[in-house]
């Protein structure tokens, strides 16, 4: 696929088509990366969240999970809870 870099204002673009961001995983929003190389110009999608600390930040609950029942047992194991 071929495209042209275009005049936007005072900047440059160019415009990216939907079946592109698709097969890249991207979509109209999301936060990119731009870095320049030899030759060529990379974007690359950046992700949210950098570590479990910048994930949870906002959260404040508590973490509850039901028990699962998953029958008698079959063979010698031994649950002490």
């Amino acid at each position: 696929m071929q495209g042209t870099i275009q005049r936007w204002g005072n900047s440059q673009g160019v415009r990216i088509s939907k079946f592109v961001l698709n097969m890249a995983h991207m979509q109209e929003n999301d936060p990119v990366e731009i870095v320049p190389e030899k030759g060529c110009i990379l974007i690359r999608k950046v992700n949210r969240y950098r570590n479990l600390d910048e994930l949870f930040a906002g959260y404040h609950g508590e973490v509850s999970m039901p028990e699962w029942d998953y029958g008698k047992d079959v063979g010698v194991e031994v649950w002490e809870g």
